[in-house]
């Protein structure tokens, strides 16, 4: 007499059984291996941007509002920056950009607050606040580099 709980599975349905675990266990294991790239890569990226963040800072802070007719521009820095004025300018230069107002401390410490802009608007079309800030932050880290302040 059998028990009710055995029972056997025609050949067929064996084989279907068979076949879907293996399906099972090859997409479980496509998976674990798409994991581990993307641990992989993160762990990169992690390093990548230790690396980076561990460089120098630069050192001062820079940002830029748009206003109806140019920019307003702050720098500032904890310490006396000899030169960096002038480098910072020459990046207002080099975007087009006249200073029509500014209050500049370089005693103690390094301050800038200015207001740049174009007397015809046309000239400022393709610049926002992001390009300007980049313009003087690479105008400040060129400065950093040449003067030896780290």
């Amino acid at each position: 007499m059998r028990s009710c709980n055995s029972f056997v599975l025609p050949p067929t349905l064996v084989l279907l059984w068979q076949r879907n675990n293996a399906s099972i266990i090859v997409d479980a294991s496509k998976y674990i291996k798409e994991l581990k790239r993307k641990v992989e890569r993160l762990n990169k990226d992690a390093e990548t941007s230790q690396s980076s963040s561990a460089q120098t800072p630069l050192p001062a802070q820079v940002t830029v509002e748009t206003l109806e007719r140019g920019f307003l521009i702050n720098v500032f820095s904890g310490k006396n920056c000899p030169g960096l004025l002038v480098s910072i300018l020459e990046s207002f230069e080099k975007l087009g950009l006249d200073v029509h107002d500014a209050r500049v401390s370089c005693s103690d410490v390094f301050q800038l607050e200015a207001v740049g802009g174009e007397n015809n608007p046309e000239h400022l079309h393709g610049l926002d606040a992001q390009v300007v800030q980049q313009a003087v932050l690479e105008a400040i880290k060129n400065w950093s580099e040449s003067s030896g302040q780290d």
